[in-house]
C-alpha cells in the first residue's frame, strides 16, 4: 500500500503565513526522503488558519527543493476557474518536473462572499457544472475534443512529451460514479464523510471504465487525518489540536486558528475529547490517533474495507516539529523505502 501526505501549511498561533509557507516546503523535503509517494498542496480561501491557497506556487516551489516524489494539487477547485487555465498551468508544471506532477481535481463552496468573489461574471446564475469542468480539463490535456469542437487540435504545450496524471477528489459517491466513468484516478475525503468512504472505494472500482486519461486501472485512494504518538497516550494529546479546530468551526468560528493542544485541552468537553481515534464496530473516525502500531492497523484496515490501494495522510496537528514527527512515526511504522542521501 502507498502512502503519501497532503498539506494544508496550519499556521501555527502566533505565527505567520510565511512561516507556515516556509514550513510547507519543509515538510516536502522530509516527505521526500522519508519515502512517501506524493504531497499534494490544498486550496482554501480567505482561511486565516491555512497558508495554501493555490497549490500550484507550493507545487513549484517544492519541485525545485525535491528529488522523486510526486507533486500535485488536493485539490484545485475546478467550480472556479477556466478548465484551459488548470490545465495549461498544470502541463508548464509538468514541463517544469516531468513525470512528477498530479492534477487533482475537486469543488468546494467557501461560503457566498468567496464563491462570488472567485468568480468573473458575477451576474450570471450560479449552475452546478462540475462534471463537464472536469471533462474539459481532461480534453484540453489530451487533447481530445472531438472532430468539429472549437477547441479541436489545439494542443496546449506539444513539446512537452508527458501529461499530469489526473485524479478527482470527492466526498461522496456521484464523485466516485464521475471518476470511474471517466477512468481517472479517485480519492475520497475520509476524515469529511468517514461513514460513506468504503462505498464510494468500492462503487468507483465496481463501475471503473478503462480510458485514455488513466492508467487503464482504477486507482482508489483514501483521505485521512492521522495524529502518530510514540504512545497511544501521546497520539491522542496530539489529536487534540484537530479536535479543537473543528470545535471551533461546529460553533460558528469559520475565522479560527488551529488550537495548540493546551488551548484545545481547555475549550473541548469531555464528549469532543474522547471522540474515537480508531474504527469502533461499522464506524469509522473522523480523526485516527494512537500509537503508531495503533494508527498503522487502522489504517490497514480502512484500507481492505474501502479496497483503497494508497492512503494520504492530513495532519492538523498546531506544531509544524510535533506535525513533522507524527510523519516520520508513520514512514517508520510502514517501512518506507527512506533517502538518507
Amino acid at each position: 500500500m502507498k502512502l503519501s501526505l497532503v498539506d494544508l501549511a496550519t499556521i501555527k498561533p502566533g505565527e505567520t503565513a510565511t512561516e507556515a509557507l516556509t514550513q510547507s516546503l519543509e515538510t516536502a523535503r522530509l516527505a521526500d526522503q522519508l519515502g512517501y509517494h506524493r504531497i499534494w498542496f490544498a486550496e482554501h480561501h480567505m482561511a486565516p488558519a491555512q497558508a495554501s491557497h493555490h497549490p500550484e506556487l507550493l507545487i513549484a516551489a517544492a519541485g525545485t527543493q525535491t528529488k522523486r516524489i510526486r507533486l500535485g494539487s488536493g485539490a484545485v477547485l475546478i467550480n472556479h476557474y477556466s478548465p484551459l487555465k488548470v490545465a495549461e498551468m498544470f502541463m508548464q508544471l509538468d514541463a517544469m518536473f516531468p513525470g512528477r506532477i498530479d492534477l487533482g481535481l475537486g469543488r468546494a463552496s467557501s461560503g457566498p462572499v468567496i464563491d462570488l468573489a472567485l468568480r468573473r461574471d458575477r451576474n450570471a446564475r450560479p449552475t452546478d457544472d462540475h462534471a463537464p469542468q472536469v471533462t474539459e480539463t481532461i480534453a484540453w490535456l489530451h487533447n481530445a475534443f472531438p472532430e468539429g469542437h472549437p477547441f479541436a487540435d489545439k494542443p496546449l504545450i506539444p513539446t512537452v512529451p508527458t501529461i499530469p496524471d489526473i485524479w478527482l477528489l470527492g466526498s461522496s459517491i456521484s464523485s466516485a460514479h464521475l471518476a470511474a466513468k471517466l477512468g481517472i484516478g479517485y480519492t475520497f475525503a475520509g476524515f469529511i464523510n468517514p461513514q460513506a468512504a468504503a462505498a464510494a472505494l468500492r462503487t468507483y472500482r465496481a463501475n471503473f471504465v478503462a480510458s485514455p486519461y488513466g492508467t487503464g486501472q482504477p486507482r482508489a485512494m483514501l483521505g485521512i487525518n492521522a495524529s502518530v504518538g510514540d504512545s497511544a497516550e501521546e497520539g491522542q494529546r496530539l489529536a487534540l489540536s484537530v479536535k479543537g479546530y473543528y470545535n471551533r468551526l461546529q460553533q460558528g468560528n469559520y475565522t479560527a486558528f488551529v488550537p495548540t493542544i493546551a488551548e484545545a485541552d481547555g475549550e473541548l468537553g469531555d464528549a469532543e475529547r474522547s471522540e474515537p481515534t480508531a474504527i469502533s464496530g461499522s464506524r469509522w473516525p473522523r480523526f485516527v490517533a494512537g500509537s503508531a502500531e495503533q494508527v498503522r492497523q487502522t489504517c490497514e484496515q480502512m484500507a481492505a474495507e474501502s479496497e483503497a490501494d494508497e492512503i494520504i495522510v492530513q495532519s492538523m496537528i498546531a506544531d509544524p516539529v510535533d506535525r513533522n514527527r507524527s510523519y516520520q512515526r508513520l514512514a517508520r511504522v510502514f517501512d518506507l523505502p527512506s533517502d538518507t542521501t
